[in-house]
């Protein structure tokens, strides 16, 4: 058994000895009525060097200086009292066979075990109790799980070993969660970590054994089945470097999701997944000004529509955790409301959540739902978004991005909310289809009636990013599902670039952006550099356990309809200023002259009832110069 010297073990050391002389001294006074006399005062210090010897080399046989006592738990506590109660007991039988109690009471022993099992525990404790102030608060649940491991042993035979990487705050949650879980069929054998000096450390009874560079040959003496990476920050080369260790060490590899895409912000055995190409991104967790977003959001009556999509459910969970009055689930697709709205009731049993199956394009439900449940935020997600899809039907594009965001806009207005928060896309940008046009005549309608309307009591804004890994209709499943079947995996174009973000990220900005927000306002979120579509099918094959263009094959079929190689996420008439969070910029842009637009709506509408797509995209590329219709 080694132990690594460090400073900190100085500090631990002095601290242990300054509560063992007190623990001492105080069982002195308690036991002779807190007489201070001088044979009382000479006892104490004839037998004191003894005692703090012994607790030392005790203290240290039972581990107590390899743990982390911002981790101390029920095992930590259980090891003091077995530490202290040897220590009684060897000073008892020293004395005994050097002075037969000539000198001292044997009392004195008894009281001073139990003022060291408190003042030791305390102090432990209240370090973790210090940590977790800032990081999670103890809930009942907690209490539970520690008072049933008291009474409840697992047979460790069958159990698979699993090993922990990251010996860190996330790590110690997984840790602590395999030890309580009674479901959990895993034992933790070790942790791994970058740190060296954390080698030899114990968190929650177990030993931090190796650094992750030797997991290889970690998991050949440990005998581990399964690994979980519980280091949510690491960067994308990091992370892959970890997987290709796991791949070859011949283990099963799994992660933890960062906080913000849990459903109520705790780590638990179902929030464990495989690594997903998204955690390859390396992209930066984000940080949000909790008291902003809350002050808006808590207490309040909140309307998502398109709840049951991709964003619109991501929206739903993160809003949720800031314990609004009332959460509204607008949605036409009733299998996707459906599972939102059981998932939140689920999670979230303190909040109000009522589903509506609705339509934003009938302005008269709009109506009755607003007067009915009287939204005071409203968060604008609904919308066509299949490009070649809309290309073939751009009179659904106009019915539903356009003129539904009309109804919703009004209606808005009409009822006085506080904010309107309008969910755009990088498409809107110059576009070339017919979806990113509608999606840019959205974004000026509700720019307009952000300027006009400033002082009307709504503030009407923009949040516009671009593709979220994970989304229904993304490359990714797609590609996932050519990989399962064993290829050929198809590229559009071996030049094709997107920008790609999480969906939590995404949904978390947005709120951000909402908080941040006056109105008339275009946010544009940081969406880092655009990922090669082409890399990113090789990487997932890769992933897979497959080599491109040998085991699976890549074929290039040829830009869409509507398709262009590259996004852009702002016009030549924009201009970027930042705001106070470094992931949310705001366009600079002046206000639209309503006569841009007003005077061809009706004309498009009705060019959008007689189905005439040539008349549709004529009448867009007046509305939107910009707009270079490909094909």
């Amino acid at each position: 058994m080694r132990i690594r010297i460090s400073r900190n073990l100085f500090i631990v050391l002095l601290l242990d000895i300054i509560l063992w002389g007190s623990s001492f001294y105080l069982a002195h006074l308690i036991r002779y009525d807190f007489v201070q006399s001088q044979w009382v005062y000479k006892s104490f210090l004839h037998f004191l060097p003894y005692i703090i010897l012994c607790k030392i080399l005790c203290f240290y046989f039972f581990d107590l200086y390899r743990g982390m006592w911002r981790y101390t738990s029920l095992n930590d506590l259980i090891s003091i009292a077995k530490a202290s109660i040897v220590a009684m007991f060897i000073i008892i039988a020293l004395v005994l066979y050097l002075t037969r109690f000539e000198d001292i009471s044997r009392s004195v022993f008894v009281i001073d075990f139990y003022l060291t099992v408190f003042f030791i525990s305390s102090l432990r404790l209240s370090v973790r109790l210090c940590f977790e102030e800032f990081t999670e608060k103890i809930t009942l649940q907690d209490v539970k799980y520690a008072l049933f491991k008291v009474f409840r042993k697992k047979n460790v035979g069958d159990l698979k070993g699993t090993l922990i990487i990251g010996a860190g705050d996330y790590g110690q949650k997984v840790c602590r969660e395999f030890k309580e879980n009674p479901s959990v069929k895993s034992r933790v054998l070790g942790f791994l970590d970058d740190d060296p000096s954390k080698i030899g450390r114990k968190i929650h009874g177990v030993s931090v054994l190796n650094t992750i560079e030797n997991l290889g040959q970690t998991v050949k003496l440990s005998g581990a089945e399964d690994v979980i990476i519980a280091i949510p920050s690491l960067g994308a080369d990091r992370m892959r470097q970890i997987v290709g260790l796991c791949k070859k060490a011949d283990v099963d590899f799994k992660t933890i999701p960062n906080l913000g895409e849990l459903i109520n912000g705790k780590i638990d055995v179902t929030s464990i997944r495989k690594v997903e190409y998204r955690d390859l991104l390396g992209r930066e967790p984000v940080k949000l000004d909790q008291e902003q977003i809350g002050k808006y959001l808590g207490g309040k009556r909140v309307l998502v529509t398109g709840a049951g999509g991709s964003i619109g459910t991501g929206l739903c969970r993160q809003i949720c955790r800031y314990s609004p009055e009332k959460i509204i689930l607008f949605e036409r697709a009733e299998s996707p409301l459906y599972e939102i709205d059981l998932e939140l009731k689920k999670n979230f049993q303190n909040i109000e959540v009522v589903p509506v199956l609705g339509d934003i394009q009938n302005r008269e439900e709009l109506d009755k739902v607003f007067h009915q449940l009287q939204p005071e935020i409203v968060f604008h997600a609904a919308a066509y978004k299949h490009v070649p899809m809309l290309e073939e039907h751009p009179w659904k594009a106009v019915e539903n991005n356009v003129f539904g965001t009309k109804n919703l806009i009004e209606v808005s207005k009409a009822f006085k909310c506080d904010k309107f928060v309008f969910v755009s896309t990088d498409k809107a940008v110059n576009p070339t289809n017919v979806m990113g046009t509608s999606k840019r005549i959205a974004e000026l309608l509700v720019q307009e009636i952000g300027c006009a309307d400033g002082n009307s009591g709504t503030s009407f804004m923009t949040v516009r990013f671009g593709n979220v890994i994970g989304s229904v209709g993304s490359v990714i499943p797609l590609f996932k599902k050519q990989i399962a079947e064993g290829g050929p995996v198809t590229v559009t174009h071996p030049d094709i670039v997107r920008f790609f973000m999480l969906i939590p990220e995404a949904c978390q900005l947005i709120l951000q952006a909402g908080a941040m927000g006056n109105g008339g306002e275009i946010f544009l979120l940081e969406m880092g550099e655009p990922i090669n579509i082409d890399n990113m099918a090789r990487d997932l094959i890769r992933f897979s356990g497959f080599e491109p263009d040998g085991d699976i094959k890549i074929e290039y079929t040829g830009l869409r309809p509507g398709e262009k190689l590259y996004e852009e996420l702002m016009t030549d008439i924009e201009d970027v200023v930042p705001t106070g969070h470094k992931k949310i910029m705001v366009l600079n842009t002046s206000c639209l002259n309503p006569e841009v637009l007003n005077g061809k709506l009706s004309l498009l509408k009705e060019k959008a009832k007689d189905r005439d797509g040539a008349g549709i995209r004529s009448l867009m590329k007046e509305m939107i110069p910009e707009y270079r219709p490909t094909g």
